[in-house]
């Protein structure tokens, strides 16, 4: 069961934008890697993303503090 939760779950990370405007760009899993969903912060608001068997990437731009399971990054700077 525990398998099951993690495999639909997936990993996730935690976005807090340090500005307002920051863009959050989803990228598609594949042979043509595609944007598919995006997503503007403003200083404070705090988004958290999926990985997904859809998302295989999330890129970042502006000022924010990105928080996972293996630590915290800072963006923008």
């Amino acid at each position: 069961m525990e398998w099951e939760t993690e495999k639909i779950l997936g990993d996730f990370i935690l976005i807090r934008a340090e500005e307002n405007g920051v863009n959050i760009i989803g990228l598609t899993r594949g042979r043509d890697t595609k944007f598919h969903h995006t997503e503007k912060l403003d200083k404070g608001e705090v988004l958290i993303a999926q990985f997904t068997d859809n998302t295989s990437a999330i890129k970042i731009r502006g000022k924010a503090r990105i928080f996972s399971r293996h630590g915290e990054v800072y963006s923008g700077e």
